[in-house]
């Protein structure tokens, strides 16, 4: 047993848990625990963002590229509430992160005092749980439980909140290994697993559906030999990729508002739909009394809350996936189901993806990338057109390959994110894809990949417009473009090389390849412009409140 400061105690817990690398600002109220942390750099690894934003962003991506529980670091009042849309963020997405501030001394809380906010009152609806510590005989066990909760059950991220006081006094601390997390399990009723195999030994078109929660879940081998029993057609959620490998034959793409139309057809036709860790967000049902409409539904999930709250299910199962498939999988025999399957192979062959491949264009460059890495890297993107040919060009065959905001949609996530991944993953090779909208918000974290060398590539797929948005207002505003062109001066090239990282600018097909081999043997941050056309858009596409099974493409406008 010791005597150490509250500050030294926060650090060694977090030596307790594991923790390698931190992402964070310092500030006034939290400069006690920063001192601790010079003291064990050697152990530690503190990344300094550009921005709090970023630093929540970086503990996220570290969290989905590595499986464990990212942390980040801020001071009081605006430190903390910069981390509010990262935390908010890693809550849509259900991804385990701790988020630890500092507030002002016990006797200055209530009283409008300096750079003092209730953080834990802001952060209530967007986190797993949280606390404020003012007592430090509680904070190793505040700690420890911020890091059990995050990752137990259905992850999420925590705040923990201390006051300055209380990194400043004394306390004994003793080690304590990290509590074990167990899959949660007790749950998983016998009477549901046996109606789950009815239904699909009684089914003569199955259709699986797989969501994030396959990949939180680390059940990409199990939801492999699923697939291979049930013998069914796979299409995933944005979140989804890469739970199932998406160069395997029984494989037919996203589902939902861009998904292909060989998922949506499929989904529409099934007679029964079994849902791996999806949540029926609205970007994948569409308009949900047409969704899955000749379909029992039959759904796995760790968390009851999702039962029934978007769409009626007829079964269900709920606690882990990796337990729930395991358990079906050794009672299941192979099914046969060929003529569906030969009806869904047509269908995939009917409407492939497809645009044009004379000029440069965001899926030209998304492919470009998949060629070079050879489908083996981490890509990060921000949000809008260039996620969704991310999404559909890229074949992710592996878990924790795809980062992405699916939920909250946070443009000015990407960047902080790969910087996260990269520090997780040294072994893997890190992209960031973004649009020209979504880079100009958090861009200032080239800096940070400059000042610590860290390898990403940042790709901009540089439109000069709000892509997505502008491809809205084409489509339903009668092209009345209201604040999304940004046909200005910003030279991206010139801006990456002043903040220390090397730069491409890319106008022509033909030019992608060299640059791309040259930028991921250069092992340095690297940014790439690509300049597409204003008005490339993202086919296929669903209208809002239609049925996913409306999907229409540029040749359906034609008609």
């Amino acid at each position: 047993m010791q005597i150490l400061t509250g500050a030294e105690i926060v650090v060694e817990c977090l030596k307790e848990q594991g923790v390698d690398t931190v992402f964070g600002y310092p500030g006034g109220s939290i400069l006690n625990i920063y001192d601790a942390l010079y003291k064990h750099q050697d152990e530690i690894t503190h990344i300094l963002t550009s921005h709090e934003q970023g630093a929540a962003h970086a503990a996220d991506g570290y969290a989905r590229a590595t499986g464990k529980v990212g942390v980040c670091l801020a001071t009081s009042g605006p430190g903390a509430t910069n981390l509010v849309t990262g935390i908010a963020t890693a809550y849509m997405d259900s991804i385990p992160m701790v988020a630890i501030t500092c507030n002002v001394g016990v006797s200055l809380l209530g009283r409008d005092s300096f750079q003092e906010i209730d953080i834990t009152g802001v952060t209530m609806p967007i986190t797993k749980y949280n606390f404020i510590v003012k007592d430090i005989t509680k904070l190793a066990s505040v700690i420890r439980r911020a890091f059990a909760i995050a990752k137990s059950g259905r992850p999420g991220p925590v705040l923990v909140d201390i006051t300055k006081d209380v990194t400043a006094n004394s306390y004994d601390y003793e080690y304590e290994a990290p509590e074990e997390v167990e899959r949660q399990k007790d749950t998983i009723e016998d009477e549901d697993i046996e109606l789950a195999l009815m239904m699909i030994k009684n089914s003569e078109k199955p259709f699986i559906l797989v969501g994030g929660g396959a990949n939180l879940a680390d059940a990409a081998d199990e939801v492999r030999v699923f697939a291979g029993k049930v013998q069914a057609p796979v299409g995933d959620t944005l979140m989804g990729k890469g739970a199932f490998d998406g160069t395997n034959e029984l494989y037919t793409g996203m589902v939902g508002m861009h998904g292909t139309k060989a998922s949506n057809f499929g989904i529409t036709e099934c007679d029964l739909l079994i849902v791996v860790g999806a949540r029926f967000s609205d970007r994948v049902t569409g308009n949900t009394a047409k969704f899955a409409k000749n379909a029992r539904i039959l759904q796995f999930d760790i968390d009851p809350a999702e039962i029934n709250k978007n769409i009626r299910t007829d079964a269900s199962v709920i606690g882990d996936l990796k337990i729930i498939l395991r358990k079906i999988n050794a009672r299941l025999d192979p099914q046969n189901h060929d003529e569906w399957i030969g009806h869904v192979e047509r269908l995939k062959d009917m409407y492939p993806l497809n645009y044009n491949r004379d000029v440069l264009t965001g899926p030209s460059v998304v492919e470009a990338i998949y060629e070079a890495t050879e489908g083996d890297a981490i890509i990060v993107t921000e949000v809008g057109q260039h996620q969704m040919w991310a999404a559909q060009y890229y074949k992710y065959k592996n878990p924790h390959t795809l980062l992405t905001s699916g939920g909250l949609g946070t443009m000015g996530y990407g960047l902080g994110a790969a910087l996260g991944a990269k520090m997780g993953r040294k072994d893997k090779k890190v992209f960031n894809i973004a649009g020209d909208g979504c880079f100009r918000m958090n861009m200032n974290e080239i800096a940070t990949a400059a000042r610590y060398n860290i390898p990403v590539i940042q790709v901009v797929i540089n439109n000069h417009v709000l892509g997505m948005v502008r491809q809205w207002q084409t489509l339903f505003y009668g092209k009345r473009y209201s604040h999304t062109i940004l046909n200005d001066q910003v030279d991206f090239v010139k801006l990456a090389e002043a903040m220390g990282a090397k730069a491409y600018r890319v106008t022509k097909k033909e030019e992608l390849k060299s640059v791309l081999d040259e930028a991921m043997e250069l092992d340095i941050p690297v940014l790439i412009d690509c300049q597409i056309h204003c008005d490339d858009k993202v086919f296929p596409m669903v209208s809002p409140g239609a049925a996913i099974s409306d999907a229409f493409d540029d040749k359906d406008l034609k008609i």
